[in-house]
């Protein structure tokens, strides 16, 4: 009995054990949680990786250089690593295939034949088709297997000149998930604050290989060099090397570089569009972009030159507006508050709260709060008071000073610059509210360009940054396409070569779907806006066409005049001459004013040239005095205007002051 007893209880304490096991709670790291789920943070596919690899690390470098007002300098590179060059970097011998058939890419003896039977078929209707004077249809893309595992590598780097990181702190900045320098709430760039993190979290996915970083900051005598990668479970950095070098050029910025998984074939051109537009939004920085292939015909280099020296300013910090936040950040900031009383908070941590609305806010909460009350009793309960008087009560809206556009004369200089359209208009919105955060919308239409296709081309850009993918449900794509009447404004939407730019900046874009690569179409406000500012620039533009069509017409008017004057003059001439004679001959009296204009022609003052002269000059004439009260109807009563812009004699010279204005910048140099 005993015995029974003892193995009851242990088979018991088995089953006890494999329950707790089962029920114990699990967690996750935030870089464990996004290496499981890179798709939100762009790392859907090793073509994406590739590019959003670059665009982290471009972004990066931009906010570094932007941050101690330098103009921004910044190199790309994407250097192809082939399979054994790769597996020589990581120590691994190259290996034959021994057993053939193991492989993916196997191809049975049966389907080899088949595969060159058909393409020997392909071949032969190629030939009787040419022979015959039949286009022939375009060749199909022969199936080349390919192995799952086979990828491609690439070593991407990015070097800057920018403020560069502070020694201790890069184990960090790189090594940790969800910890940085942007978060708060200002515009910024970033999506999520991950930066190069996850494309290091993408190459210890892929490669395993460590990133490499160098910085040094102005006036430092030393280069850091750091190489690390990522404890994903633990979310800390594991350092592989962190050491001091000389700094003999005073050189100051990052460069980092990192190995990763990729495909440049299908990214290719996604990679080189996200250049361009950044180029267009950053006409200040330049950018030198490489791509570096183990086929040297392959080789890419673009330099995207700076066009002017004009940087808009540095995002500034801001406080909550009352009626964006939630019970959530208000215990946070009720937490993290140096202020002592509940008016002192309201005040200080608040946006558009002055000392007065405070008290009366306090007033209406009722008997259970004071002006003077110790904000850090503030319990639970009450706190939902404040946040539902917060929902309810009626605040002003936050000015627009903590936003930094990229500026109308910045917008229209890089689209001039890249695409080289016959026309372009450009319109800077003023500073608009949703959900209490401020946004400024700015919009470009041009017309004509380089590389730019038939009909509309819609470039978008969140924060100074271009938006390349999910363009169909984006509010800008959805305005240009179906809320513009573009034939009121002399433009032809489907044959015309339009390209539409919109830049909006906020403290909080409202990005939609897990990659935010997309504005929602549903906030009204926002909506709203960028219809405005599209339709502003079409209002300039139809000032442009109208002049450019009266030109036209003006042309046509005057060379249809000009056709008739040679057989003009000579039927006047022929008709003054026999009255010449008449008159010579006293076959017919003139009247006086008459036989003046008859002796001029007998004494050959008035030739069939001269006639032809002065109707050449009454065309002139005419032609003028109808395009005058055309545009007088038109309401145009200026003449076409050009742009000019011009650089300043010395780069290297920094006395001088600017004069902005919203279509240029006036420098006056001292």
């Amino acid at each position: 009995m005993a015995g029974d007893d003892s193995a009851e209880t242990k088979k018991g304490s088995s089953k006890n054990t494999k329950n707790s096991n089962e029920s114990k709670l699990k967690q996750k790291s935030p870089a464990e949680f996004f290496a499981e789920n890179k798709n939100i943070a762009g790392f859907d596919n090793p073509g994406k990786s590739l590019y959003t690899t670059v665009r982290e690390l471009v972004e990066n470098a931009l906010d570094s250089a932007e941050s101690i007002s330098e103009l921004p300098e910044v190199e790309v590179t994407i250097e192809e690593i082939v399979k054994s060059k790769f597996n020589s970097m990581i120590g691994l011998i190259d290996r034959e295939r021994v057993d053939t058939q193991l492989y993916d890419d196997y191809e049975t003896e049966k389907a080899r034949e088949k595969r060159l039977a058909k393409e020997a078929r392909a071949s032969e209707i190629q030939a009787k088709n040419l022979a015959s004077g039949k286009k022939n249809k375009e060749p199909g893309v022969s199936k080349v297997l390919k192995a799952r595992g086979e990828a491609s590598y690439y070593k991407v780097t990015c070097k800057d000149n920018g403020k560069g990181m502070p020694h201790d702190d890069i184990p960090n900045m790189f090594g940790r998930v969800l910890s940085g320098t942007k978060y708060g709430l200002k515009q910024t760039r970033g999506k999520f604050g991950l930066g190069a993190k996850m494309a290091l979290i993408w190459s210890k996915m892929s490669t395993g290989l460590p990133i490499e970083i160098s910085s040094s900051m102005k006036s430092q005598n030393y280069v850091t060099f750091c190489r690390l990668d990522i404890d994903i479970h633990r979310n800390i950095p594991h350092i592989h090397l962190h050491e001091k070098k000389g700094n003999q050029e005073k050189w100051h910025g990052a460069e980092i570089q990192v190995v990763i998984e990729g495909n440049w074939t299908t990214y290719r051109s996604k990679i080189l569009h996200y250049m361009r537009q950044m180029a267009v939004i950053t006409p200040y920085a330049q950018f030198l972009f490489r791509f570096i292939s183990e086929t040297p015909e392959k080789n890419v280099t673009i330099k995207f030159t700076r066009r002017t020296d004009v940087m808009p300013p540095i995002p500034i910090e801001t406080k909550h507006h009352p009626s964006s936040v939630d019970l959530l950040l208000i215990k946070r900031l009720v937490t993290d508050t140096s202020k002592r009383t509940l008016l002192q908070f309201l005040q200080n941590e608040f946006v558009n709260i002055n000392k007065t609305f405070a008290t009366r806010l306090i007033g209406e909460m009722g008997p259970d709060f004071s002006p003077s009350m110790a904000v850090k009793s503030v319990t639970s309960q009450q706190m939902v008071r404040i946040h539902q008087l917060f929902r309810q009560a009626k605040f002003d809206d936050p000015c627009g000073d903590c936003l930094s556009p990229a500026g109308e004369y910045n917008l229209r200089l890089g689209i001039i610059k890249e695409l080289h359209p016959d026309m372009v208009a450009t319109y800077s919105g003023s500073a608009q509210v949703f959900e209490g955060h401020p946004f400024i919308v700015e919009a470009g239409v041009s017309m004509g360009g380089r590389d730019v296709k038939q009909g509309i081309n819609i470039f978008r850009f969140a924060n100074r940054i271009p938006l390349l993918f999910e363009q169909g449900a984006d509010v800008v794509t959805r305005t240009a396409l179906k809320r513009i009447n573009w034939n009121s404004y002399k433009i032809n939407q489907t044959q015309d070569k339009i390209g539409v730019f919109v830049s909006i900046v906020s403290t909080k874009i409202p990005f939609k779907g897990t990659g935010k690569e997309y504005i929602g179409d549903d906030i009204s406000e926002i909506a709203t806006a960028v219809k405005s500012a599209i339709q502003q620039c079409c209002i300039q533009l139809k000032s442009k066409i109208v002049k450019r069509l009266q030109a036209r017409e003006q042309q046509e008017r005057k060379r249809s005049l000009s056709r008739y004057i040679p057989d003009a003059t000579g039927a006047v001439y022929d008709v003054l001459k026999q009255m010449t004679e008449e008159h010579t001959t006293k076959r017919k009296r003139y009247k006086e004013e008459d036989t003046v204009i008859l002796d001029k022609v007998s004494e050959r003052i008035i030739t069939k040239e001269t006639l032809k002269e002065k109707l050449a000059q009454h065309v002139e004439q005419v032609d003028y005095e109808m395009a005058l009260e055309y545009a007088t109807q038109s309401g145009v009563s200026e003449e076409p205007r050009e742009n000019i812009y011009l650089q300043q004699l010395d780069p290297h010279n920094t006395n001088f002051i600017d004069l902005h204005s919203p279509t240029f910048v006036f420098r006056l140099i001292l």
